[in-house]
């Protein structure tokens, strides 16, 4: 993390907003409406934040071509300051964004149609790198991309309660898959 001080204490606890949901969790085969969608909701936060040192990327699923996925645009954005949540919140909330998650170092922002979700990160939060090497590696490598398509099968076949125990029970191939990115790179610098 950077030197700067925060201008207060961030949160200390995870706070989901209206509590667990059990949601229908279906994947799609890759839609090129998905890029489009993530370049409306780009310029959406862009002009919602106009002043304010952003970084917004396409994470997730969608955002690889080629993989199927659950039809949600997931979108990171990085600031300065999470805790100083007047400079972006107040901002996504007036764009028409729904504030689901706050914990510490991250927030999150959906559409109401849960369409769209959007990870708020400090520009150095650690999470962040880890989004890009797990999104890079399955843009560039076929059989990773299709170890992680197959495993979303599998478990999608399965009943799931709450979608973080979906999310959970990915998180072995996913560690596996940044493992090979994370060697790939070392070899490459």
């Amino acid at each position: 993390m950077s030197s700067r001080r925060p201008r207060r204490p961030d949160v200390t606890t995870s706070e989901a907003v209206g509590g667990v949901e059990t949601l229908g969790l279906e994947l799609h085969d890759y839609d090129e409406r998905w890029v489009g969608i993530f370049g409306e909701h780009r310029d959406r936060i862009a002009k919602a934040l106009t002043g304010v040192d952003v970084g917004i990327e396409h994470i997730g699923s969608t955002s690889v071509p080629g993989l199927a996925a659950k039809p949600i645009v997931d979108i990171v954005v990085t600031v300065e300051d999470i805790t100083a949540e007047e400079d972006y919140l107040d901002a996504l909330l007036a764009a028409g964004y729904v504030l689901r998650v706050r914990e510490p170092g991250h927030r999150l922002v959906r559409t109401p149609a849960h369409d769209v979700h959007v990870h708020v990160f400090e520009h150095d939060h650690p999470a962040v790198d880890e989004y890009f090497l797990l999104r890079d590696r399955l843009r560039s490598d076929a059989a990773d991309r299709a170890l992680y398509e197959d495993t979303k099968r599998a478990l999608l076949s399965r009943s799931w309660e709450d979608k973080n125990d979906y999310t959970m029970a990915k998180s072995e191939v996913i560690l596996a898959i940044k493992a090979r990115a994370r060697a790939a790179r070392e070899r490459e610098a």
